[in-house]
């Protein structure tokens, strides 16, 4: 479903997928965050996703013109993980509110791993 918007001059529709490119780009921007993470569900292990496949690590929901979304990261050892949460969040709130105009009302951060540079 798409997030829709109208005003004098007509509709607006943002697909969710523009939504989620937007919000992986801006938590890949964030210190301390390796990359997104996708889940294959035949055998439960996460994989780190590349810079074109950023999107499958959101999940986009839409209602009433408020957005919500989850990011599944890969986070750097040796980070503080709240502190890194708190960033993602804040950055990916204020890019997709003024990229697009739409409220985010909830910015959920998954963790699901940690990398171990040798």
């Amino acid at each position: 479903m798409s997030a829709k918007t109208d005003n004098e001059y007509g509709y607006i529709n943002i697909d969710e997928n523009v939504i989620a490119t937007i919000a992986g780009l801006s938590a890949m921007e964030g210190y301390g965050i390796v990359g997104m993470a996708s889940k294959n569900a035949t055998d439960g292990f996460f994989e780190l996703l590349k810079w074109e496949n950023l999107s499958k690590g959101v999940k986009v929901t839409t209602e009433r013109g408020e957005v919500a979304i989850s990011l599944h990261v890969i986070l750097e050892y040796g980070v503080r993980i709240s502190v890194v949460a708190e960033n993602i969040i804040e950055k990916v709130k204020f890019n997709v509110e003024n990229l697009t105009g739409l409220t985010v009302n909830k910015v959920n951060i998954y963790v699901q791993g940690i990398r171990v540079e040798k």
